[in-house]
């Protein structure tokens, strides 16, 4: 079974990404949790800053790019709960 190198780098951001997004909204997730939130805020943030016309290169640009998707999820879920 062959693995990509990309994948697993854009994983390990999401889950790093999602991680500090819950640190920073002071919220309490799991390993898991921390991984979805990370990988669709990857989606969300690069949707957002598109529309602002903010882009970020690099594995840098990513992770933050995905925090910041990562944030509005977070806002987002906890007004709809």
């Amino acid at each position: 079974m062959y693995i990509d190198k990309n994948l697993i780098i854009f994983l390990l951001i999401g889950l790093a990404a999602g991680w500090l997004a819950n640190i920073l909204t002071a919220g309490r997730a799991g390993l898991i949790r921390d991984l979805i939130t990370g990988v669709l805020g990857a989606f969300i943030g690069g949707w957002v800053l598109l529309f602002f016309g903010i882009e970020f290169a690099g594995l840098v640009g990513l992770f933050i790019t995905s925090t910041i998707g990562a944030i509005i999820l977070i806002i987002i879920a906890r007004f709809f709960s």
